[in-house]
């Protein structure tokens, strides 16, 4: 059901599980239900980082692919500040160079410091607050206050009012009114939403008794109030601002510019601007120097032919840079003494032949170039290179050293809840002990699309399949599969970049000393 009666409303600040252990659903989830809201937009404000901004872009894109109308997507984070606990801002991108000095910011908030942990000085802020607008609550400290009212101005510095219809809703907005009047700041209302519908609170808070390592009849008030932080339509905010009509209007009023969108990010391969004759001239005269070499008895007549067709795709493709790079990084490797060796479709390539990335002859090969690059294909050449295990850090740090830390970071995987580790964490929750958690983990191979093992196998495992509590777990767990747990980095996946990478994604500390990640999947 579409709902669009009401007076407009952007949800400026919501949550997602891209906020680890926070919030309860996936980006494409807030996207959809604010299209069924009638939302003329949605603000994606996940803490202390963008994990789920493209996710949520994408699902934009799909509802406008289908002929729905979508909301708007706003690219905001909400950071966490230093200064003590509960401290945080919410940025929000106005224009393109803001979304770079929000990279920068995230950057900035993790660097230093322990993988998954974060914390901004607020007097960070005035070196990055062009296209930029700041929310402010009343936990986020007079520092803060003071430096966005100083560098974002009034015009781009707001207060943000949440009510979640419980009593310190009145000691918390009191707060609020008394920092914005002494400020002189607008203030927006908004529901800080941590799930699109109410039944994801029971989820909510079994993720927050994993965050914190409790039971549910162990975590008291950890535990969420009531259901009120869901994702609300404009006539349900104007109901509960009924008093502040204006809080509700200004969020559409923000919306609307907030005008960035991430159809025009682009990203640069090093060397991508010098790409071009000379760039060509250069990959030409390092094939054919070293085709020789890998045929010691003559190069066939067909090989050659190949690479110089090759070469003539790549040049009309412009990605000349990329496999110069690609044999860059396999040189160093090879001056050390390193075994490599280069695999999938770009085996099909007399190019990656002769440089020494793969190992197949391709004169013993029938397959196609093509496969690998083709003037039809529009993404780039997909060229994987594995290192000897043992020493693929030795290759690693030196391309980090090469590139340097800003133009270079490790890919991110997001690992998410499988079976297995959904019925452990959901059963750690309801307060099963070691062997019955052993024995529920056990059953997630029987675990099909349905709401988990029943019957039987549940009484193998010690527990009740009629009990309330029981069901609950496994809906619970059924819920939590396919949520993100955290970030892990990829086992030698590289991002490199022509120009800083925080202009495209924040970079983060990995968790083993000497990287850094780019902590999008």
């Amino acid at each position: 059901m579409v709902s669009g009666a009401g007076p407009r409303f952007a949800e400026l600040a919501a949550t997602t599980c891209f906020s680890f252990l926070a919030g309860g659903s996936h980006p494409d989830e807030m996207v959809e239900r604010a299209a069924d809201l009638g939302l003329p937009a949605l603000g994606i404000a996940d803490r202390d980082g963008l994990y789920g901004l493209v996710r949520a872009h994408e699902a934009v894109r799909r509802l406008g692919r289908a002929g729905r109308a979508a909301p708007r997507l706003v690219a905001g984070a909400a950071l966490t500040l230093s200064g003590g606990e509960g401290r945080e801002i919410v940025l929000l991108v106005e224009t393109r160079r803001g979304y770079e000095n929000l990279c920068a910011l995230v950057t900035r908030a993790h660097g230093g410091r322990p993988k998954g942990e974060a914390a901004l000085e607020p007097a960070l802020l005035g070196e990055h607050a062009e296209g930029l607008c700041a929310l402010l609550t009343e936990a986020s400290g007079e520092a803060a206050w003071a430096e966005a009212r100083a560098h974002f101005g009034p015009g781009r510095a707001y207060a943000l009012a949440c009510r979640r219809r419980v009593p310190a809703d009145r000691v918390r907005e009191r707060a609020l009114r008394a920092l914005a009047a002494r400020f002189g700041v607008a203030v927006v209302a908004s529901g800080r939403p941590l799930f699109h519908d109410r039944s994801r609170r029971p989820l909510v808070d079994v993720m927050r008794c994993i965050r914190a390592g409790v039971t549910l009849d162990e975590a008291g008030r950890r535990l969420l109030p009531n259901d009120e932080a869901c994702l609300r339509s404009g006539a349900e905010m104007a109901e509960l601002f009924a008093d502040e009509p204006g809080w509700v209007a200004a969020s559409a009023e923000l919306a609307e510019r907030c005008a960035f969108g991430f159809d025009g990010l682009e990203y640069r391969f090093p060397g991508a601007g010098a790409a071009g004759p000379a760039a060509d001239a250069e990959l030409g005269r390092a094939v054919r120097e070293r085709l020789p070499g890998r045929y010691p008895r003559g190069v066939p007549g067909g090989v050659r032919a190949r690479a110089e067709r090759e070469l003539g795709l790549i040049a009309e493709r412009g990605v000349a840079p990329y496999f110069l790079s690609v044999f860059d990084v396999v040189e160093i490797a090879r001056r050390r003494g390193i075994l490599c060796q280069g695999r999938g479709s770009a085996a099909n390539s007399a190019v990656c032949y002769a440089l020494g990335i793969t190992a197949v002859d391709p004169s013993r090969s029938s397959l196609l170039f093509e496969r690998f690059l083709s003037p039809e294909r529009r993404e780039p050449p997909d060229l994987d290179v594995d290192f000897e295990h043992e020493r693929r850090e030795e290759v690693i740090q030196e391309i980090y050293g090469r590139y340097g830390r800003d133009r270079a970071a490790m890919v991110s995987e997001v690992i998410c809840y499988r079976s297995r580790s959904a019925l452990r964490d959901a059963g750690k929750a309801f307060g099963l002990g070691p062997a019955q958690l052993a024995r529920l983990a056990g059953l997630a191979p029987l675990w099909g699309e349905g709401p988990g093992p029943a019957g039987a196998a549940l009484r193998e495992a010690g527990l009740d399949p009629g009990s309330g509590r029981t069901r609950r777990m496994l809906a619970i767990a059924a819920e939590l599969r396919g949520m993100p747990r955290r970030l892990s980095t990829h086992v030698g996946g590289f991002v490199l970049s022509a120009e800083p990478l925080a202009r495209v994604a924040p970079v983060e500390p990995a968790r083993m000393p000497g990287r850094t990640v780019i902590p999008w999947d």
